[in-house]
């Protein structure tokens, strides 16, 4: 088997297949299908993926590998074929599937190095290699005659590391240990031997003999108050050894948690946790939608089941959306599973981010809690994979490969041949039809494990405010609730759900609004710079001071950004401590979880913030949810906005009252009578879903059809109108006539950076290889995406149509 069949790094549609290299012999016993290595293709020398070996090939001139990146597999067999799978169903290239698969750090420019980690003797050539030194530079490696092989076996053994120095920021870390390299009787002799005025050397000697473990080398000089030259003079009578120890960054050292017992389940629980494990145990591949409202336990089936699954000595993936991976999440984690845990989300560094992967990839975890991309953890033993609030939109990823991770999900499970299970108290609408039909396991749980009822939910209207004169945001309703609330010393909860509305300029006189100059969208105020900024293209400029229409300076600006609410809020409610949770306050590392602990440790009394503080969060304090502008989702052009707008509001009153206190929620809206918002506020998920699902049929929506969408996009607005055109055309002569097109129409936002964009809906409910028919439609005008600057962008399951 000398010759690997490699998917090249150059993202063009003509190249994604396999390529035959030959396998130079020093390479022969490391290279390994998922390995990335080094080719030359073409003038150039690309990254690849090997993703086969074989004994022949059709070619009779093959060129060989440049280098080996890898001395073990970063991708799985399993996550190959997933790779393979993702790149036909997404209409994306293979190469850019395996990149989605790794870390950051694993697709960054870096050299590499390597670096000695014990005093251990090495084979002959590597010590001719290290001559001496503890750090070599892999160049040099690559220069010698020595096989990989070795390197192979040292690295295995333990006695040395590959280092990445990303943009020479080195990604793991080292601490340098002292250890006895003699047994302790021999200690003892060298330790009587030792002259009257080496007492340093003795003292540290008598140290190893009471503790026999290695310790830090900073730790021993600082305890015994001595200095380098001492350790170095015990290390030259052979009495002490230094080495390097790797440790990971622990972005949550497992000191914080307490260990925490399983729970005794309710009957309900029990009832809908048989099940699950009966499939675990039996190692059989199943889809359950756990349909559980909040505070009814959900959390504490999954950790019952992957106990079960860590038992049986295999492994589980938990998904949780980005914005609840909260500390709180985490710590119910790695409290029952300790360091069994690893961690994978966005506010982690880099390093951070390759430490843990790595720890999943050394089979040194079992259980890896993390958001979206998570789901492509590289463990070969998968007994469960759960995804956690499954309705949420942050699992469908918005950028090539357009995956969503619940596709993945269940996939892997059909190759581990283990149970997926999707947990939600308002599932989407998609997922609970397939339960409803049997095609996932429906388990429910209706009451809350406390045995609470949930808070009742008020509704008020906001005209009827307007009309009695009460101009501010705050209905006086919710006024009186949060000063009561206030006087018992109680917390409080806002939510401003204004995702797609924000606080934009306009002149009182002529009606002119503040527009980007690159793209057909509205200028958002920022208070803090004075600043107008374009939140798709980064533009800013200055705020005027008249309008530049009509001259006339009465411009102001509208809507409510939640620094707008928290300056009228104080005004109201001087003595209000407030805690404003939003991407501004949020931005630097660990901001999230430094304001929700001053809130979970009463620092504050209201914590006001945008969606990110809807769901996950779990504090006993709270008796009041205030939600101030339920509407705003509900009059954005996308078919979703009544559902996302009822799975919002169910969410967020699901944080009052949660504990021993009584809860409240006030939902304020300018359109009290809608269903999702009436219906949310009884907490019936059933009459909404009915409701819902005849107007999904209606109007010829999932459920009942499954949608893509391709979208257009170029400088030139007629070349994008008349390419979308041809584009439709040729599909149309190639589906069933019951699949309708609709197009070209302008996107929602006609125009991002000075590009215009038209975009196609296709609704099909049998549409068999539509993937391979819109690939081949797009491959038709590859000439023109290469020369002309034109962009097609195919989304075989559209979440955001804006």
């Amino acid at each position: 088997m000398n010759i690997a069949k490699v998917i090249v790094d150059v993202p063009a549609s003509s190249i994604d297949q396999t390529f035959d290299y030959l396998i130079p012999e020093k390479f022969l016993d490391i290279v390994a299908p998922g390995v990335r290595v080094i080719v030359p293709f073409g003038p150039r020398k690309v990254m690849g993926f090997v993703v086969e070996k074989a004994s022949s090939s059709e070619f009779s001139k093959l060129k060989s590998l440049n280098d080996v990146l890898d001395l073990e597999p970063v991708l799985t067999k399993e996550l190959l074929r997933v790779g393979k799978w993702l790149a036909y169903e997404t209409i994306s290239l293979q190469i850019t599937t395996f990149q989605a698969m790794l870390p950051q750090v694993l697709k960054a420019t870096y050299k590499k190095e390597i670096v000695r980690l014990s005093e251990a003797r090495l084979s002959e050539e590597l010590e001719f290699l290290f001559a001496g030194r503890d750090v070599v530079p892999y160049e040099e490696f690559i220069a010698s005659d020595i096989r990989y092989i070795r390197l192979s076996e040292a690295v295995q053994a333990g006695d040395i590391a590959i280092e990445y120095l990303v943009k020479s920021r080195i990604t793991k870390k080292f601490l340098t240990m002292v250890r006895p390299a003699k047994p302790l009787h021999e200690l003892e002799e060298a330790a009587l031997d030792l002259s009257k005025l080496a007492k340093k050397q003795k003292q540290i000697l008598h140290f190893f003999l009471q503790n026999r473990k290695p310790v830090e080398k900073r730790y021993l000089l600082k305890q015994l108050r001595t200095t380098d030259s001492t350790v170095n003079a015990l290390r030259k009578k052979g009495l002490l050894e230094i080495f390097q120890q790797e440790i990971y960054r622990d972005p949550y050292a497992v000191g914080d948690f307490t260990k925490t017992e399983p729970l005794l389940l309710t009957e309900q629980q029990a009832e809908a946790i048989k099940p699950i494990k009966e499939t675990v145990t039996n190692r059989q591949h199943d889809v359950f939608l756990l349909h559980g409202i909040t505070g009814s336990g959900k959390t504490e089936i999954y950790l019952q089941v992957i106990q079960e699954v860590i038992e049986k000595g295999e492994e589980a993936i938990v998904l949780v959306p980005e914005i609840s991976l909260t500390p709180q999440m985490v710590k119910r984690f790695k409290g029952r599973f300790g360091s069994n845990v690893a961690v994978m989300h966005s506010a982690l560094s880099a390093g951070e981010k390759y430490d843990e992967w790595r720890r999943i990839q050394r089979k040194e975890v079992q259980v890896v809690v993390g958001a979206r991309s998570a789901v492509f953890a590289p463990f070969e033993n998968l007994g469960v994979i759960i995804i956690d609030e499954e309705h949420e939109l942050t699992y469908k990823q918005e950028d090539q490969p357009r995956y969503h991770a619940r596709d993945v999900a269940i996939q892997r499970g059909m190759n581990h041949q283990c149970p997926v299970v999707l947990g939600s108290a308002t599932p989407m609408l998609e997922s609970y039809a397939r339960a409803s039909k049997g095609v996932y396991q429906l388990e429910t749980l209706d009451k809350r494990t406390n045995d609470k009822p949930l808070p009742p939910v008020e509704i008020v209207d906001m005209r009827k405010e307007l009309h009695a004169g009460n101009r501010t945001m705050f209905s006086r309703s919710l006024k009186k609730e949060i000063e009561a609330c206030l006087q018992k010393g109680e917390q409080i909860v806002l939510l401003l759900n204004r995702r797609g509305y924000s606080t934009f300029v306009m002149c009182r006189d002529c009606g002119h609004v503040k527009e980007c100059p690159y793209c057909d969208i509205a200028l958002t105020y920022h208070k803090h710079s004075h600043r107008l900024k374009c939140h798709y293209c980064a533009y800013e400029e200055q705020m005027p001071t008249q309008c530049p229409d009509c001259g006339s300076e009465t411009i102001r600006y509208f809507g409510t950004g939640t620094q707008r609410v928290e300056e009228a809020l104080l005004k109201l409610i001087p003595e209000a401590r407030v805690i404003r949770m939003d991407v501004d306050t949020t931005r630097r590392k660990g901001s999230h979880e430094k304001l929700l602990h001053q809130f979970a440790t009463k620092q504050a009394d209201i914590l006001l913030g945008t969606q990110m503080i809807a769901k996950g969060l779990d504090f006993e304090n709270v008796t009041l949810v205030g939600v101030l502008t339920a509407d705003s989702m509900l009059h954005l052009p996308d078919f979703r906005s009544s559902e996302k707008t009822f799975q919002i509001l169910t969410q967020v009153s699901g944080r009052a009252g949660r504990h021993e206190l009584n809860g409240k929620v006030i939902v304020q809206t300018y359109t009290p009578d809608h269903y999702s918002i009436q219906l949310a506020s009884q907490y019936d998920y059933q009459s909404f879903y009915k409701k819902e699902m005849v107007m999904r049929k209606t109007f010829h929506y999932p459920p009942y059809f499954f949608l893509a969408l391709i979208t257009v996009t170029h400088t030139n607005q007629v070349k994008a109108v008349h390419t979308t055109q041809q584009f439709v055309q040729k599909l149309s002569s190639v589906v069933h006539n019951q699949t309708i097109l609709l197009g070209p129409t302008p996107s929602p936002i006609p125009r991002i950076k000075n590009r215009y964009r038209y975009q196609c809906m296709i609704k099909y409910r049998n549409e068999p290889h539509l993937q391979t028919k819109l690939r081949k439609i797009a491959a038709l005008f590859s000439e023109e995406i290469k020369k002309e600057d034109l962009l097609i962008s195919i989304d075989m399951q559209p979440y955001h149509l804006m």
